[in-house]
């Protein structure tokens, strides 16, 4: 039978020892030797070696030795060896080493007695201890605390024994006079821990005792009576107010640790406000005095629970938690905000935005290499604000506008979606943003945030000189017509077939221009500069940004630009009373409109313009040649309308999702109702009538019901044998995140006993068995509970397969059942999430695996379809409702869930109705780790038919 191990050891099992070499160097002199020799046996021993003429050898030549190394090199074998027969028996040779101990436990030496000491505690058998019970007694009064403290847990582990009340009837009483008399801060923990764990009714008693110098103990002794207070309140709710009060007075003792566990077991006791707000308070001084990262990270997540289940609490602390922004980590700073953004309130919305203004601007000076990032960071968070308070966009939106232009593109994109939904929830802003808009506008260097402003400034410009000034500026960034020269188009042609020569490209006049080779060049009016390849031309430094842009290919951006100055000139035949000046623009903008798409068709970029931006351009020119009422209310008021109603349900959205959270649990109608105001308040303190008041909310409101679905628990049991098995067993598999719980039920179906029964496990993928298994003896017909705890490292669909051993007195051969696989659920390991349109998309680049999975299902409704790969996966759907509806005979759709290793899982549904109306397509999966993409591909080609 495999027994528990005491000892881990590093084994290189490319040099294994040879038993007669460890037995010369033991019967040698040499203690070098000695101690390499006792070293290479311990490993052998801990690796499945018995051993077995060594003992003697040991006996006779380590045991007299006085060296230090090799007496506890010595104790470590003792520790391993086996010291006992097949029947449990004591073996006769064990006697030999019993004198050596008792005289080591009255060594002189202290290091000798204390190490001694120490291996008592790991000592089962009694017969062996037995003899050396008045020794260790006798080291409790020793003058050494190294001995005193090693002695109190040596009693206490003899204590623990099965038979140990009777070895030591007045162990307790013993180890009380030495906690009264005790000065040493380890040797008294060493003896409340024993207390503690052996005779609770005395540690309380110490404890309630000495309750005004629990403060002044030291910071192990501390640790342990919280362990013991949170026992004792577990098993008796209604004493918890006294403890409280004493968990209270550590929360100021000077060691850290101390005051972390107070915090935590106030939590955990009370939901009464002042000890709350007493933990909370805890969590941010240590998050403000504690530098250890990982520190940070662990109290803002226990901030962060606090924030689900005492919000209110927590909002008077937010500009505490809000100074851990100065850790200059970025997981710690999206903690930090994650946490904020959930306690803001009309109260402290200002106090939080001026906050975070303050540190934005600190982005701009400070050189760190994640300023960006962290910026990126800080900006979405103030357009959470704003559009939760509308009040504060005023004051933040102008700041923000100062960043479209950042080198950090995402960042940019952030600001420039801030000031499009501002500008429309906002009116008062419309006006200062616009101009502030076109004031900037030349600053932005990314295709993205340009396209995204040009839409804001054709949407917005209403009035007649805002109109003007939108065409101005897009003038200005485009620079002078036309883009490239007639003869440089036949230069074009032939550097097509021969090496490519230079083209000169007409640029603005008024701002110097930036070679190919990054040297600026001023010119004047109408001049032609040289330029070595077309396609890297920039634009002019400040005036040509859409210009560099349009040279580089970018021809989305240049329909952009086409449908920006078409709504600009619709708007302007609105509000210019003179058909002059209409005219004019018109022709203006048809002269841009027609230079992009003749610079699209020629040869000067290398790329031509795709058939998509040709032709919206040609829309565009259409349009302004020939514009019906119909096509201008589509143009200048639908737009408008569909982003509106694409914001109404975003915000529909968050609603219910903040509903959804809200919703808690209710009691049950038949449970017993307990009236607070009829109780008996005598001798009670203020915190222990609020713990009280608390208590009885919760019972009301549900939270102390255990709602788990009874039908859920019997899915859980999996069949391991058949009925007619001579062994009968089942498992219920409970899953805790990183660790599967196997509880197993085996039945004796036989009229014999079944000796050295034994289960025996083995597993596939990232799964690890924590236990060796035990033999058991099953009487006829009797039933047994196994446990077995397995390890799990990543979110990969594991197997877990085995038999169950046994021998019977009739049949010398062992019997070997072979049980069911038990396939682990990928289910159990991913939960939805919520992540932005476009940290999905950046993921989705980024991530390396994919899984493709083709389409093969016998639903034919494309939404149901949908609805069932949901229910399957697990995932959510990020795609909006809004989006999905409509019948058109095609689908796509964005799922995301995450797992509780923190991995992404990105899914992609593209799905089309056929015309004998079945569905086909792909969904793809991509994710970071290979182990994810492949189990929920499995999952999804399970299924996706329509089964169960």
């Amino acid at each position: 039978m495999e027994k528990s191990c005491t000892l881990l050891i590093h084994f290189d099992k490319g040099t294994p020892a040879i038993a007669n070499e460890i037995k010369e160097a033991l019967e040698g002199n040499d203690v070098a030797a000695k101690i390499d020799a006792m070293k290479k046996a311990i490993m052998l021993l801990l690796n499945g070696e018995t051993l077995p003429q060594l003992f003697i050898t040991i006996v006779r030549y380590v045991l007299p030795s006085e060296d230090h190394t090799v007496q506890k090199l010595l104790l470590l074998y003792l520790e391993i060896i086996e010291k006992t027969d097949t029947k449990g028996r004591v073996l006769p040779e064990m006697i030999l080493i019993c004198q050596n101990l008792r005289n080591n436990l009255q060594h002189p030496n202290e290091y000798i007695r204390g190490v001694t000491l120490r291996f008592l505690c790991r000592l089962n058998e009694t017969e062996i201890i037995e003899p050396l019970i008045p020794s260790v007694l006798q080291n409790l009064e020793h003058r050494h605390q190294f001995i005193r403290r090693n002695a109190i847990l040596a009693v206490m582990s003899i204590y623990k024994l099965p038979q140990g009340e009777q070895l030591l009837v007045d162990a307790p009483d013993m180890i009380e006079k030495v906690l009264s008399t005790e000065q040493d801060p380890s040797a008294k923990r060493n003896a409340f821990l024993m207390l503690f764990t052996c005779a609770q009714d005395r540690a309380i008693n110490y404890l309630l005792t000495h309750v005004d110098r629990v403060s002044d103990w030291g910071e192990l002794l501390q640790m342990v009576v919280l362990e013991l207070i949170r026992k004792v309140c577990r098993t008796n709710r209604a004493e918890k107010g006294k403890y409280i009060k004493i968990i209270i007075s550590l929360l100021n003792a000077p060691p850290t640790a101390v005051i972390y566990e107070c915090a935590s077991t106030l939590v955990s006791l009370s939901s009464a406000p002042t000890a709350i707000r007493a933990a909370a308070n805890t969590y941010c001084q240590l998050l403000l005095s504690q530098s250890d990262n990982n520190v940070k990270l662990i109290v803002l997540d226990r901030l962060n629970e606090l924030k689900s289940s005492h919000r209110d609490i927590m909002v008077d602390l937010i500009m505490d938690v809000l100074r851990s922004l100065s850790s200059p980590n970025l997981d710690i700073r999206r903690k930090t905000l994650d946490i904020v953004l959930e306690l803001i309130t009309p109260r402290n919305i200002n106090e939080v935005v001026l906050m975070l203004k303050k540190e934005v601007v600190k982005t701009q000076s400070g050189e760190l290499e994640k300023n960006g990032e962290y910026r990126q960071m800080l900006i979405q968070a103030i357009h959470s604000c704003a559009i939760k308070f509308p009040e504060v966009a005023s004051t933040v939106v102008h700041l923000l506008m100062d960043f479209l232009g950042d080198s950090n593109v995402a960042s940019a994109i952030d600001v420039v979606v801030f000031v499009r939904e501002i500008i429309e929830t906002n009116p008062k802003l419309r006006v200062s943003i616009i101009t502030r808009l076109l004031d900037t506008f030349y600053q932005i260097r990314a295709a993205r945030v340009c396209s995204c402003a040009l839409w804001i400034i054709g949407e917005y410009c209403l009035s007649l000189s805002e109109v003007e000034s939108g065409i101005a500026t897009i003038k200005q960034c485009l620079g002078e017509l036309p883009f490239y020269s007639v003869s440089e188009e036949g230069e074009g042609t032939d550097a097509s077939k021969k090496t490519p020569q230079a083209n000169s490209i007409t640029v603005s006049s008024r701002r110097p221009a930036i070679l190919a080779d990054g040297t600026y060049a001023t010119q004047s009016a109408a001049s032609e500069t040289a330029f070595s390849a077309p396609t890297v031309v920039q634009g002019s430094l400040a005036s040509g940004n859409l210009r560099s842009l349009l040279l580089t290919g970018d021809f989305f951006l240049g329909a952009v630009v086409a449908c920006t100055l078409t709504k600009l000139v619709l708007r302007l035949q609105e509000v210019q009373p003179s058909k002059v000046e209409v005219n004019k623009a018109t022709t203006q903008a048809l002269l841009i409109i027609v230079s992009m798409l003749q610079l699209g068709q020629s040869s000067v970029l290398p790329h031509p313009i795709d058939n998509d931006s040709n032709d919206r351009i040609v829309l565009c020119i259409r349009l302004l040649c020939n514009t019906g009422d119909d096509i201008r209310k589509i143009w200048l008021q639908s737009c408008r309308q569909s982003f509106v109603k694409m914001l109404s349900e975003k915000q529909l959205r968050e609603t219910e999702e903040l509903k959804a959270k809200a919703q808690v649990s209710h009691a049950q109608p038949d449970d017993l109702i307990d009236f607070y105001h009829l109780k008996s308040r005598k001798g009670m303190s203020q915190l222990e009538l609020e713990d009280e008041v608390q208590d009885d909310l919760k019972r009301a409101t549900g939270e102390f019901v255990n709602d788990t679905d009874d039908a859920n628990k019997l899915n859980r049991i999996l069949q391991l044998t058949g009925f007619s098995d001579p062994v009968y067993a089942e498992a219920y598999v409970t899953v805790h995140h990183y660790d599967i719980v196997l509880d197993i039920t085996v039945i004796n179906r036989t009229k014999e006993t079944l000796q050295n029964l034994c289960l025996e496990l083995a597993t596939m993928g990232d799964l690890k068995l924590v236990e060796r298994p035990q033999n058991y003896t099953l009487a006829p017909e009797s039933s047994k509970q196994i446990k077995a705890n397995i390890k799990v490292s990543s979110t990969e669909t594991g197997v877990i397969f085995g038999n169950i051993v046994y021998e019977t007195s009739n049949v010398h051969e062992r019997t070997v059942v072979v049980l069911n696989d038990i396939h682990i659920d990928i289910m159990d390991y991913i939960s939805p999430a919520v992540c932005t349109d476009a940290a999905f998309r950046t993921m989705w680049a980024e991530f390396e695996w994919e899984n493709k999975v083709a389409v093969n299902t016998v639903i034919q409704d494309e939404k149901e379809f949908l609805e069932h790969i949901i229910k399957s996966t697990n995932m959510k759907c990020l795609t909006p409702v809004s989006a999905l509806d409509d019948e058109c005979g095609f689908l796509a759709a964005n799922l995301y869930a995450k797992s509780v290793f923190g991995e992404d899982a990105l899914v992609n549904l593209s799905i089309e109705k056929q015309a004998d109306g079945k569905l086909s397509g792909y969904i793809r999966i991509r994710s970071k780790t290979q182990g994810i993409a492949l189990s929920l591909g499995d999952k999804i080609t399970l299924k996706q038919k329509g089964g169960n």
